[in-house]
């Protein structure tokens, strides 16, 4: 490395950090299913959780605007902090390749909840599965959320998908490898 990208890399602009976790439950249109999610939701994250509800008219899929599908919950600062590495040792510290986007997110899924770390078995809720976002960020993105005018943020200041992996690698111990489960897809 050159001494122009040793000073670039440890530039406090270009510090990644995690702006928020999010973690959903989609339900559908079963009321049961989106009342233990919500139960659960709670129970892992110790906050109540908002529903989700749909905007458009699917008539094949027996849906219409303002119909309650889902529940998540929004997690920043400490809160999320604390809470991503117990959903990481839930995927046994291991993300695939395709689990990070081109814009710094990181997405999975955990199929059961009982493998969250703290998590207790409950029978009233039985086997439910769960989806995590994670949403990093860097000094400068605020501009493209801003009231009064919004700008693009610039080519150079988004996150790459390889600046995503080496921060959770870092910060977090993940390690990467071509599929997350462990098996071969087919």
């Amino acid at each position: 490395m050159t001494q122009a990208t040793q000073q670039l890399a440890t530039h406090p602009m270009r510090r990644v950090r995690v702006e928020k976790l999010t973690l959903n439950i989609g339900a559908g249109k079963d009321a049961q299913l989106l009342n233990k999610g919500v139960k659960l939701l709670e129970a892992i994250a110790g906050v109540p959780p908002v529903k989700t509800v749909t905007s458009k008219r699917i008539p094949g899929w027996g849906l219409r605007p303002g119909l309650p599908i889902g529940c998540k919950i929004t997690l920043r600062g400490a809160g999320a902090e604390g809470m991503i590495p117990r959903l990481l040792a839930a995927k046994d510290q291991m993300l695939g390749e395709r689990n990070y986007d081109n814009r710094g997110n990181v997405s999975f899924g955990i199929p059961e909840y009982i493998d969250i770390e703290g998590a207790k078995y409950d029978p009233e809720i039985g086997i439910i599965g769960l989806q995590a976002c994670i949403t990093l960020t860097r000094a400068g993105y605020r501009v493209k959320r801003r009231r009064l005018r919004p700008a693009s943020v610039g080519r150079r200041q988004v996150i790459t998908k390889d600046e995503a992996m080496a921060f959770m690698q870092e910060r977090f111990s993940v390690k990467v490898g071509e599929h997350a489960s462990g098996k071969e897809r087919r």
